[in-house]
């Protein structure tokens, strides 16, 4: 692509850049407004400078990105509320065999659940829980942190819905959701096992040894789970069999009292309005026990029900993804059933929805295109391509280099954005069979430099978000103690993945 007039390149650029300083430095002192607001800002600064017309940026609005978004989003909270997050929680402490086997159920878990609900989500949720699991035990968080945030990353790169710039890999690759899992699905196994060992090996100190604190009297430290506490309501009282034995109990007291026994012109205006003879009325309290059982089931009943529909329409949208159907439009159906049957006001589940990112890729969508129209990315790739080859290993060591540093500069998903039709054309150039490597190549690659930083993806900073807010556990985690992790297994861990994609 030729490069635009001086002028027009120039101001795109520039717009460019307040947007990638803005996505990298949301707190900016000069101009503090954030991302999402960052991502308008360059997209209305492309149509002011006339880089961009306004249809172009409407149009470079990719629809199918946001309906899968909003739907994945919006299962995730329903499953959050059917308490999948907590179940997946417990298997971390059961029948635990010690801090390495703990360190390695963290990086399975979180890589699991990362795959099908998003890196985030599972951060967002599972972070707690493993600051528990790890005071429970006595220990330093930080490995645990450190397995939780870079297995969620490396999970994540497994399926299409693992995070954003997979999306936009499926979509604009048009690679079938079992094509994809299949490709990239081995690869990240064998990065989650070489990750848990690295984590093993470079925090073998802090999970041999006990962190220097008083245990309580027992010497143990109980468990949030371990402690119930009860209500008594009315629908969960206790119901007692009804028998002959109570009945006659209770009205012998009644009898006995002639308070009560003695206002015969009450029992019999009862008598009267209720057509029910003076024995039968003092079966009242057993059937009141008896109707307090019953409300009792259903609403012990109610909630398995529903955690059950909500378990099977989102193993329906699994099944519907493997089988080729549409993406955005499986996801979409499967949030609406899950409103459906929710059988309540959908808005409390609604706000819950991230719609800031949902704007953020909008805005980046605008601010791309018009990067693109600058000819500036065309003008770099073209002087990278001879070096950056697909059916050589030096090529694609190349193309993984540049990859990582972009996507650690200016984030995964423009990485993507700005990549991935000019490697699937240069791929293409090749042979076809190259085209869909390349677009797994680049989803591996922008997901596991997530690792490289702590500011690498947004799951870090999830991560070392809410384990500093977390009420009584927290813990800070350092850019500088992360980085000496993250350097060398976002290495070794990219390098072993490109040999095994296909």
């Amino acid at each position: 692509m030729a490069m635009a007039p001086l002028v027009k390149a120039v101001l795109g650029t520039f717009a460019f850049a307040v947007f990638l300083v803005l996505a990298v430095f949301p707190a900016v002192p000069f101009l503090p407004i954030g991302r999402t607001a960052g991502s308008l800002l360059g997209a209305i600064l492309m149509v002011i400078f006339q880089v961009i017309s306004p249809s172009q940026a409407y149009a470079s609005i990719d629809l199918s990105i946001l309906g899968l978004l909003f739907g994945t989003i919006v299962v995730g909270v329903y499953l959050e509320r059917a308490d999948a997050f907590m179940y997946l929680s417990k298997l971390l402490s059961w029948k635990s065999l010690g801090a390495k086997d703990l360190v390695c159920r963290v990086c399975l878990l979180s890589a699991i659940s990362s795959a099908f609900f998003t890196n985030d989500t599972s951060c967002m949720i599972l972070t707690e829980f493993v600051l528990k699991v790890a005071k429970q035990h006595n220990l330093s968080p930080r490995p645990f942190l450190v397995a939780l945030a870079s297995s969620s990353n490396i999970g994540s790169s497994a399926t299409p819905i693992g995070n954003p710039q997979n999306l936009v890999v499926a979509v604009n690759g048009q690679i079938p959701f079992l094509t994809f899992f299949v490709g990239i699905a081995p690869a990240a196994l064998v990065g989650v096992f070489v990750n848990a060992v690295a984590i093993i090996c470079m925090y073998r100190r802090e999970l041999s040894s006990h962190l220097k604190e008083e245990d309580d009297a027992n010497g143990e430290v109980v468990a949030d789970d371990d402690t119930s506490f009860y209500r008594f309501l009315p629908a969960t009282l206790p119901h007692f069999p009804r028998s002959s034995f109570q009945e006659r109990s209770f009205m012998l007291d009644m009898q006995g009292s002639p308070s009560i026994h003695g206002n015969s012109t009450y029992f019999n205006t009862l008598r009267y309005r209720s057509g029910a003879s003076e024995t039968d009325m003092f079966r009242v309290p057993s059937i009141m026990l008896e109707s307090a059982g019953n409300s009792s089931a259903c609403s012990k009943w109610k909630p398995i029900l529903w955690k059950s529909c909500v378990y099977l329409v989102t193993l329906g949208m699994l099944i519907a993804l493997v089988m080729g159907v549409n993406m955005s439009w499986a996801a979409i159906t499967a949030a609406v059933a899950l409103m459906v049957l929710d059988f309540k006001d959908a808005q409390p589940c609604l706000e819950k929805v991230s719609y800031s990112l949902l704007i953020l890729f909008c805005g980046m969508f605008m601010t791309i295109e018009g990067f693109n129209k600058t000819g500036f990315p065309s003008c770099l790739w073209e002087f990278v391509e001879p070096f950056a080859q697909i059916n050589h290993a030096t090529g694609i060591a190349v193309l993984a280099v540049l990859i990582v540093i972009l996507s650690n500069v200016m984030s995964n998903v423009p990485t993507v954005l700005l990549l991935g039709a000019r490697m699937a054309a240069s791929a293409a150039c090749i042979s076809p069979d190259y085209v869909r490597k390349s677009w797994l190549i680049l989803a591996w690659g922008s997901t596991v430099a997530g690792n490289l930083s702590l500011l690498g993806s947004a799951a870090n900073m999830i991560v070392c978000e809410q384990a500093s807010r977390a009420p009584d556990l927290g813990y800070n985690l350092s850019f500088w103690s992360h980085l000496k992790f993250g350097v060398p297994s976002t290495t070794i861990v990219t390098a072993i993945g490109l040999t095994i994609i296909r």
